[in-house]
């Protein structure tokens, strides 16, 4: 048979409506009103054989950049990070590769264990004593630690800086909606949160406060005057979204009172894969710990008084009274967060404070070269591996003659509003050679002029 996966004949098909009591598949949709109904085929090309298929997607593919092929310095959300070749070894095991819920713990041990590694080295780096075991991304993360401070202070306010990631708010905004939350905006101040108007918008009714840490821009917030200024909010929740791998070197959130911190692992072990999938982490105290979405992999031990892990904890609204539930948040991303245990254990405890301060070194190496040749830093300050420089020109064309001499360039900061047109974000990370900063300098350089 030529087309070897279809799912069945057209002698299946006969009997399938034969025994449903229909004639045509058309009656299927009978309730669905014929104007609102396609009334025609749809424009696709005609089907191939399976090796004409291959070549032709894999003609596709490879139009497509590899970071394995250029020298990347775009950041934003995604980074070009070290991976240890371990990591791919562990997760291409099959008993990994294919688990999903490890509900029956004595046939799971080893994906629990995993799990269990994962909250705890989150718990150590945030500096909080409860992780869960994944979430999809650091956008829904952050979106869910939003709907449980409504939902732990029965209010309806949360301020959320102008400073987060701008495709995280999108995703807090979208959330909030559902629960009928609004979102308040706070402005930004050289490149941070204004804390003058965080200070205005506090009262009385407002839930949670969220800030990125470091920020959307790279820079890092005074996270000691936040604290202060929530000093007196009896109620009111710190809502902190970090980069795991800044908090190899950065204080941790929870050092400075944070409620709730999220974030994202890409950094650990998860290649940029054309934007996901990503593994999201989320951890607060415990007195929120039953409030927590997803579930919790705690150690105990069995009759026999040998260790074991289990499902310690997991909210069943999310299945059985879903309008009481904290979340929908059902799952996790078991294989992604093995990749980032593996990847945190195989780097060591000091290793990542290490590759922190490299990533710190290098991209203070290139801001001094880029303030040499003449290109504006526009945000002064501390920051962590990502910057905005000014170059008062197209980005897009600026990153199209980029990638021409084997770079990807910074992310253009016009895309997100109008005010940061000329304005590129950069990031330096640990794998960034000195040849290849002063190679993006200099091209930057011959076109500033």
């Amino acid at each position: 048979m030529e087309f070897r996966y279809l799912p069945m004949t057209s002698e299946d098909k006969q009997e399938m409506m034969k025994a449903i009591g229909i004639e045509d598949t058309d009656e299927l949709f009978a309730d669905i009103p014929a104007g609102v109904r396609l009334q025609k085929e749809l424009d696709l090309k005609q089907p191939i054989n399976e090796y004409a298929l291959t070549k032709e997607l894999t003609a596709l593919a490879n139009k497509n950049i590899c970071t394995k092929e250029v020298v990347s310095f775009l950041g934003a959300g995604v980074y070009d990070h070290y991976i240890p070749s371990i990591v791919d070894h562990v997760i291409s095991k099959s008993e990994f590769y294919t688990a999903y819920t490890p509900y029956q713990p004595e046939i799971s041990q080893g994906e629990l264990q995993a799990i269990f590694e994962f909250q705890t080295m989150i718990s150590e780096l945030t500096g909080l004593p409860v992780a869960n075991s994944s979430m999809y991304d650091g956008g829904t993360a952050l979106a869910e630690a939003v709907n449980l401070s409504a939902a732990q202070t029965k209010r309806k306010k949360v301020l959320v800086s102008d400073a987060v990631h701008p495709e995280y708010q999108q995703v807090i905004q979208t959330y909030a909606k559902g629960q009928e939350i609004e979102i308040i905006p706070i402005k930004l101040n050289n490149g941070k949160t204004d804390l003058i108007h965080l200070e205005e918008k506090l009262d009385d009714e407002i839930a949670g406060v969220v800030v990125q840490y470091p920020n959307f821009f790279g820079q890092i917030e005074p996270m000691d005057a936040i604290q202060k200024l929530l000093e007196n909010q009896k109620k009111t929740m710190l809502i902190v979204s970090s980069n795991p791998l800044a908090l190899g070197y950065l204080t941790p959130p929870g050092e400075f009172g944070a409620d709730i911190v999220t974030g994202d692992t890409q950094v650990f072990g998860i290649p940029a894969q054309f934007g996901g999938p990503h593994c999201g982490y989320f951890a607060t105290t415990k007195k929120l710990m039953r409030k927590v979405p997803g579930r919790l992999v705690g150690q105990t031990n069995d009759e026999n008084d040998v260790r074991g892990y289990v499902l310690t904890l997991q909210a069943r609204e999310q299945h059985i009274r879903r309008d009481k539930a904290t979340s929908n948040i059902c799952s996790n991303q078991a294989l992604n967060a093995l990749a980032s245990s593996v990847a945190m254990s195989s780097i060591g405890k000091h290793g990542i404070r290490k590759m922190a301060e490299m990533n710190m070194q290098k991209a203070r190496y290139a801001k001094k070269k880029f303030i040499k040749n003449g290109i504006p830093v526009v945000y002064e300050g501390s920051f962590f591996n990502e910057f905005v420089i000014q170059l008062d020109q197209d980005i897009t064309k600026v990153n199209a003659a980029l990638l021409e001499k084997g770079i990807l360039g910074g992310f253009d900061l016009g895309k997100i509003d109008p005010v940061y047109q000329g304005l590129m974000l950069v990031a330096v990370t640990e794998i960034r050679t000195k040849q290849e900063i002063d190679q993006l300098v200099k091209e930057l350089g011959d076109m500033h002029v």
